[in-house]
């Protein structure tokens, strides 16, 4: 149906391009496997990658979370619409009243928490193979171990930093409240999350190589050895190790290992309603649930239950990424057209958006190197500045500051160790364009303003909040 060889030149080209260790993609389609492909190594000592090597997912992970609770609210033990404290008496979110705090808000990361440290603590405390600098200084900080829901809940009732909103009103990603909605699913289920999604929905989708599990035991021992160790690049030369971020409470926020196969099939079968190889596998109104026209799809990217929705060439895209210690990965589908798109990579903080438009632009018949970025240059400058310049501070795990200033009637915005030209993309939208790779996108950011400025800023998917 579509030129192969170009699709995996393309491929190639993108691995040498970011000098990936190993990749793992698959299209599963109405006629099976449309194409699949291993790329690279899994170890250190050159052991090649193929088809069957297990890796981390990450956040990919939230979707099987939420499908599972779908599943469960089809059978009407839970409802998307309940509040969290109905659940855990001891939730809140300061300031906020309980009532409005559903599982459905931490689903679709609209209940207001801000991002905060208890994500990246708990991998500090609990991955003790780990050391360096940031995981030292993680451990200094960390109030407790971070090891329960109830130390999560906790922190989030006492949290220090202010509210992202009323819940409903803004999205910011919380990966602390997803690891909320795992023990959710344990009461609604009355049986461990782990084993509702085994039982559910990895068996019924023959999903042989996939599991979800807080230490990596598991996953090792259905591989039978054959897993990747974990890749990241340090002063740029890449650095190997085996010790898989342990975070107890994160278990259905980030856990699941899979291949790139069982991926596809996971999300074909959610574009084909639930059904896996003519057996409707999932129940049809839970995948509704998931991914139905409740939620609207537009050219903008939308936020659902676990998986983002958009519109691209009138077809539209649910899909979502991942990101951990030595992970990489994205996964997607083409909603109704019965096809689901898988990539893992075991290297971590890497972008794999390039390889998986591949994909998709392959199957939709466009020209491979096809764009799908959703914030589009207007072609003008933002009209009102003053509004935005400021220091805007976010606390996942280190400090991240993004400070945005004028220059020559330039809008620039510091972050991370550069500056970035911001290039106005309509609304209060804007990409961070790198000033010497200057095509190159190295953030996106989205203002909120109240009474004349902003008191806000969305970096990619977390709100940082206005502190000067």
């Amino acid at each position: 149906m579509f030129d192969t060889k170009a699709v995996d030149a393309r491929v190639r080209s993108l691995i040498d391009r970011d000098r990936l260790p190993g990749v793992t993609l698959c299209i599963k389609g109405p006629e099976g496997v449309v194409f699949e492909k291993a790329y690279g190594v899994r170890s250190q000592d050159g052991t090649p990658t193929d088809m069957d090597t297990m890796f981390g997912i990450a956040s990919m992970s939230k979707s099987i979370t939420c499908l599972a609770l779908s599943i469960l609210a089809a059978e009407g033990k839970c409802s998307w619409e309940d509040p969290v404290h109905w659940y855990f008496p001891a939730f809140s979110v300061p300031g906020t009243a309980k009532d409005t705090v559903t599982l459905r808000t931490l689903a679709m990361h609209t209940s207001g928490i801000p991002p905060m440290e208890p994500l990246e603590w708990s991998i500090a405390m609990n991955s003790v193979n780990r050391s360096g600098a940031w995981i030292d200084a993680l451990r200094a900080s960390a109030p407790n171990s971070m090891a329960t829901i109830d130390q999560i809940i906790d922190y989030i009732a006492h949290c220090p930093y202010p509210t992202v909103g009323a819940p409903g009103e803004n999205m910011s990603y919380s990966n602390e409240g997803y690891a909320i909605l795992s023990y959710v699913a344990d009461q609604a289920a009355g049986m461990p999350l782990e084993q509702f999604c085994m039982e559910r929905i990895f068996r019924p989708l023959g999903m042989t190589r996939t599991v979800m599990d807080d230490d990596c035991v598991s996953a090792r021992a259905l591989s039978g050895g054959n897993i990747t160790s974990l890749f990241e690049k340090e002063d740029g030369e890449l650095v190997c190790d085996d010790n898989w971020s342990i975070l107890p409470p994160f278990r259905g926020c980030a856990m699941v290992k899979s291949t790139a196969r069982d991926m596809a099939a996971y999300y074909r079968a959610l574009s084909n309603g639930g059904m896996h190889e003519g057996v409707q596998a999932i129940p049809a109104a839970a995948v509704d649930m998931l991914i139905g026209p409740w939620l609207p799809a537009h050219e903008n990217n939308a936020y659902g239950l676990g998986l983002n929705k958009r519109v691209k060439c009138g077809r539209v895209i649910c899909e979502h990424s991942g990101g951990l210690h030595g992970v990489s990965t994205k996964g997607g589908l083409l909603l109704g057209e019965g096809y689901g798109f898988a990539v893992l990579c075991n290297c971590g903080d890497e972008d794999m958006d390039d390889i998986m438009w591949t994909l998709y632009n392959a199957v939709m018949g466009l020209p491979l190197d096809t764009c799908h970025r959703w914030f589009v240059p207007a072609g003008r400058y933002f009209s009102d500045p003053d509004m935005l310049l400021g220091r805007y501070v976010g606390h996942e795990g280190e400090i991240a500051v993004v400070t945005v200033r004028e220059e020559n009637g330039q809008l620039i915005a510091h972050t991370g160790d550069r500056d970035l030209n911001l290039v106005y993309c309509g609304g209060l939208r804007f990409l961070g364009m790198d000033p010497v790779e200057t095509d190159r996108v190295r953030a996106r950011l989205e203002f909120f303003i109240r009474d004349g400025r902003a008191w806000g800023v969305r970096r990619g998917t977390r709100i940082f909040s206005r502190e000067d």
